[in-house]
């Protein structure tokens, strides 16, 4: 047993000086190691991405290359450039990575798996009937008002908002409007919030072992709990669900496959609704003028339509909100952008520099530096401004500049091109309804009148919408007249 555990120490030492003996070539970005062998930076990239990437821009500019636990990642934090990145399919791959992910947090293989064919699929999220959505918060959130008088306002992964988000999501992709299932939401919902607080470690592969013994445990009860969703005519599901259950038989997928991918889907579509939604109510309860700004608009539209959910009306124009909310998500909203180098490929830059990429390294843009938090992009960007996606006119701002250049990016929340998220468009108006009728529906207040929003916990940078570290205590009540 001891001459194995050495031979292994041995061949990891000896993998280590063949890694570190990597040098910078001509024309390659700069080259930033770390002092721990083989680990090279992965402790302060995964502690705190923002940070760690923010000083790396300091001293090496908008492109580098860092060692991250053996592997070799090149970042790019040139907005203006980010194309040369996203529009390339040859020489740069998105699926190889997002199936190594799949595999770490889901457990999940798939056959023979066509990315265009699935992504033309989730096409039809958009076309779910948002009235069910509407109609399924709605009754959710009556159910809980029954028992609500006053309350506290904590965390988004225990929150009403999160909690009522997600079961109103589940319901309305995984139980269609028949509601025969028969699996409860609360259920789901508290399965769910233990599986993604351990997320990021999954993907990281950091778990310990209790933690591997409890990750595995919640995957089998969601599991479980979601495979009814989507068998068939007469599962109630919803009709995209049922046609993701073909499109999975159909690339040789069993039934055990398929749960799983249930789960993907589970994570894939309402991962960042709820947390989405804290955020932009927090924002607006700790900046009251934009609070009366988006309730002014909101009191309008009640007095135009008297419809339960008037804003799905599409021809309901609410440039306020909807910049509040842009504004929201360019604070919140955290992920990477991520891309296997399959054949070496130089880079050209926006400003006229070339760099070369080596095949086998993994290129990585993170928007939430650059355009999101550039103070040459956006003034005053720690702020929150609801009104920053407006001009004067009140119509809706499009043109921000960095170097005297108009950006095709001012904010990136929803990935771009080929691989930006299908479930955009769906995500918009669950969210809007939400916000809608929360604000409707309830008397909200600050505990602390001079309270400020959470600080957010830096290990989920990169992984989607931000989450909160720590409370925003906050009483609520409902409104009588409804």
């Amino acid at each position: 047993m001891i001459w194995t555990i050495l031979l292994i120490v041995q061949v990891i030492l000896i993998l280590s000086i063949l890694v570190s003996k990597r040098s910078r070539s001509e024309k390659e970005p700069p080259l930033d190691k770390g002092v721990i062998p083989w680990l090279g930076h992965a402790l302060e990239f995964g502690r705190d991405a923002a940070k760690f990437l923010t000083r790396m821009k300091v001293k090496h500019g908008d492109i580098f290359t860092v060692r991250v636990a053996g592997r070799y990642v090149t970042v790019l934090l040139d907005p203006s450039s980010y194309d040369a990145v996203i529009e390339d399919s040859v020489s740069l791959d998105f699926t190889r990575y997002a199936q190594v992910l799949m595999d770490r947090i889901f457990s999940l293989r798939l056959p023979h798996h066509n990315p265009a064919v699935e992504k033309a699929m989730m096409k039809h999220l958009g076309n779910l009937r948002p009235q069910v959505t509407c109609r399924n918060i709605v009754t959710l959130w009556e159910a809980t008002c029954l028992t609500m008088e006053t309350t506290y306002y904590p965390t988004p992964t225990n929150s009403p908002t999160h909690s009522l988000s997600l079961r109103a999501g589940y319901l309305t992709h995984f139980e269609g409007e028949q509601k025969s299932n028969r699996t409860d939401p609360i259920d789901v919902y508290t399965e769910y919030r233990k599986f993604d607080n351990l997320l990021t470690k999954m993907a990281r592969t950091t778990l310990k072992p209790e933690e591997k013994r409890t990750a595995q445990s919640v995957r089998v009860r969601l599991w479980e709990l979601l495979a009814p969703a989507g068998l068939g005519e007469g599962s109630g599901s919803s009709t995209w669900l049922r046609g993701y259950r073909r499109l999975l038989q159909e690339e040789g997928a069993d039934e055990e496959t398929q749960r799983r991918a249930l789960l993907l889907q589970l994570w894939a579509t309402q991962g960042n609704v709820g947390p989405a939604a804290f955020w932009l109510l927090g924002f607006l309860l700790t900046n009251p003028e934009a609070m009366r700004a988006v309730k002014k608009e909101f009191s309008k539209i009640s007095e135009q339509d008297s419809a339960q959910c008037p804003l799905l009306n599409r021809l309901q124009h609410t440039p306020v909100f909807d910049s509040a909310l842009e504004e929201t998500l360019r604070l919140s909203a955290a992920p990477f952008i991520t891309r296997e180098v399959v054949q070496a490929k130089t880079l050209h830059m926006a400003n006229g520099q070339e760099y070369k990429l080596r095949s086998g390294d993994r290129v990585c843009l993170f928007p939430f530096i650059s355009p999101q938090m550039d103070p040459e992009i956006h003034q005053e960007p720690q702020r929150f401004k609801y009104d920053r996606f407006l001009n004067q006119d009140g119509s809706v701002k499009k043109d921000f500049f960095k170097g005297g250049r108009r950006l095709k990016y001012s904010t990136m929340p929803w990935g771009a091109g080929t691989n930006g998220c299908v479930g955009k468009r769906f995500a918009i108006s669950s969210i809007r309804q939400f916000v809608y009728l929360v604000l409707s529906h309830l008397e909200l207040e600050l505990c602390d009148p001079e309270a400020q929003m959470p600080e957010v916990n830096t290990s989920r940078y990169g992984f989607g919408m931000l989450q909160p570290e720590g409370d925003l205590a906050i009483r609520y009540k409902p409104r009588r007249s409804h």
